[in-house]
């Protein structure tokens, strides 16, 4: 799971330039299979990706090629995240 948040200072029409970029390539990567699922976060400062990764590096590395991550507007925080392994006890022997 990967968090953007947008950083302090930026001003709203500094994202708006570079949204139909962000907008393109957020897109391509969940028509890629890359993205399976994302959300806006409630707070209204940013959005939540549950990403197709193995590793945190993996989401990293996804991630940073956003054109928001590289203006440097955003920045994500990572948390793996899997199945709910105790519902194996539900499945009995």
């Amino acid at each position: 799971m990967a968090t953007l948040t947008v950083n302090d200072g930026v001003a709203r029409d500094q994202i708006q330039k570079i949204m139909p970029s962000e907008v393109r390539d957020t897109v391509q990567l969940y028509l890629d299979g890359r993205i399976e699922q994302w959300y806006a976060r409630g707070d209204g400062k940013g959005v939540i990706f549950i990403l197709d990764c193995k590793t945190v590096d993996e989401a990293k590395a996804l991630t940073d090629t956003l054109p928001l991550v590289k203006a440097k507007l955003v920045t994500f925080e990572y948390m793996p995240i899997g199945p709910l392994a105790p519902l194996r006890y539900l499945m009995g022997k």
